[in-house]
C-alpha cells in the first residue's frame, strides 16, 4: 500500500485523480491540497464523492505532504509545479507532474512558450517523460514523470510507428486536432463562457500552441532527425474528448525491413498491420480495422488511445482519439504510477 497526495485536487484533473485512486487497491489518499479559501471536505467539493471520501483539502502544505505521502501528484497550473517539486523529491518523495514544467528539455523553449524562466533545471534533467508506450522503461526507475500533453498524447501515438521507422516525409505532419473545454482546465475566461462556446467551432493558437514544441521534440527522438510538425487545435462545444486528424506524405524510399517491399503497397490494412504490431503489447492503445475511424464518443470515461489508419495514394491520414483529462491526463498519471510501483499496469484504469 503506498500513501499518495494530490496537489491541485480541486481542478478537472484532481477530481478525475480522486475518482481513479479510490478504486485502486494498492493506494491510499492521505493528503489532499489546493488552492482554498479553508479547509473543507473533498465531499463537499464534489458531492459524488459523499460516502466515498471524508478527507479535508487544504492549502498545500510541503512538509505535511513529506511526512504523510510517498508520491504526489502535482495537477497543478503550468509553472507553479516546479515551485513544489524540488522539495518533495529532495525529501525523496515521487512526483508525477501533470502540467508542462518538466516536459520540455529545452529551457529556453519553455520560456518561449510559457512566459518564464526554468527554475528547476537539475531535475528538469533527470524527469522522464511519461508516455508508457515509448518510455515504460524509464518510468520503471524514475522519481519524477513529466505526464505528457493530452495534445501530444494522441498526436505522438498516432504518428510513433511511422516516424520511427521512417516511413514518412517528416516535413509533410499535418495534425488537425480538435477538444473539448476541460481541455483548458478549471478556469473563468470570457472564451469558455457556454454561451460563448455553445453552437460554435473554431481555431485557435492556431500553429503557436505551447503543446507544438512538445510534439516535436518526442517525434524528433523518435526520427533522430529534427521534426516540426504543422499543429491547428480547434474548441469543440463537448465537455470532454480529443479527436486528432493527422495528414502525411508518404517516404516512397522506405522499406520494410523484414519483409521489403514497398512499406505501403497504396493498402490500409498493410499500415494498419505496422500499426498493430508496434503497439501488440500495449494495454491502452486499441488500433480499429480497415474502414473503421475513431470517435470521441468511444474512448471517454476510459484511459484508451483509439488509431484508424487510411491509407491512399501518397498520403496516410491518421485520426487518434482520447479522453484528455484521462489517457491525456489523469488516467496516464496512475498508469505511470502502476509502472512506477510495479502494479499491474491497468489496475483502476479497466
Amino acid at each position: 500500500m503506498i500513501n499518495v497526495g494530490i496537489v491541485g485536487a480541486t481542478g478537472y484533473a484532481g477530481e478525475e485523480l480522486i475518482g481513479i485512486l479510490l478504486r485502486h487497491p494498492d493506494v491510499k489518499i492521505v493528503n489532499l491540497s489546493a488552492k482554498i479559501d479553508k479547509p473543507q471536505n473533498i465531499s463537499e467539493i464534489f458531492p459524488k464523492l459523499k460516502g466515498r471520501i471524508t478527507l479535508a483539502c487544504t492549502q498545500p502544505d510541503i512538509k505535511e505532504i513529506i511526512s504523510k505521502c510517498d508520491l504526489a501528484f502535482l495537477a497543478l497550473p503550468h509553472t507553479v509545479s516546479m515551485e513544489i517539486a524540488p522539495k518533495l523529491l529532495s525529501a525523496g518523495k515521487k512526483v508525477i507532474d501533470l502540467s508542462a514544467d518538466y516536459r520540455l528539455e529545452n529551457t529556453k523553449v519553455y520560456a518561449q512558450f510559457y512566459k518564464t524562466l526554468h527554475k528547476d533545471k537539475i531535475n528538469l534533467s533527470k524527469a522522464v517523460y511519461g508516455l508508457p508506450e515509448l518510455y515504460r522503461a524509464k518510468i520503471k526507475n524514475a522519481g519524477l514523470i513529466a505526464n505528457p500533453g493530452c495534445y501530444p498524447t494522441a498526436g505522438i501515438l498516432a504518428l510513433a510507428p511511422l516516424v520511427a521507422l521512417n516511413l514518412v516525409d517528416s516535413g509533410s505532419i499535418i495534425i488537425d486536432a480538435k477538444s473539448g473545454v476541460t481541455g483548458a482546465g478549471k478556469k473563468v475566461a470570457e472564451n469558455f463562457l457556454f454561451s460563448e462556446i455553445n453552437e460554435d467551432f473554431k481555431a485557435y493558437k492556431v500553429d503557436t500552441h505551447q503543446h507544438a514544441p512538445e510534439i516535436n521534440q518526442e517525434l524528433s527522438k523518435l526520427a533522430a532527425k529534427l521534426i516540426n510538425v504543422t499543429f491547428v487545435p480547434h474548441l469543440l462545444p463537448i465537455n470532454r474528448g480529443i479527436l486528432e486528424t493527422i495528414y502525411v506524405k508518404k517516404n516512397q524510399k522506405a522499406k520494410i525491413p523484414a519483409k521489403g517491399g514497398s512499406a505501403f503497397g497504396g493498402k490500409s490494412q498493410n499500415s494498419i498491420s505496422l500499426y498493430k504490431k508496434f503497439y501488440k503489447k500495449e494495454p491502452f492503445v486499441r488500433i480499429l480495422d480497415e474502414g473503421a475511424f475513431p470517435q470521441i464518443k468511444n474512448v471517454v470515461h476510459t484511459n484508451f488511445c483509439d488509431i484508424g489508419i487510411k491509407d491512399g495514394g501518397d498520403t496516410i491520414i491518421i485520426i487518434a482519439a482520447i479522453d484528455n483529462l484521462l489517457k491525456g491526463a489523469s488516467g496516464q498519471a496512475v498508469q505511470n504510477m502502476n509502472i512506477m510501483y510495479k502494479f499491474p499496469e491497468y489496475t483502476a484504469l479497466l
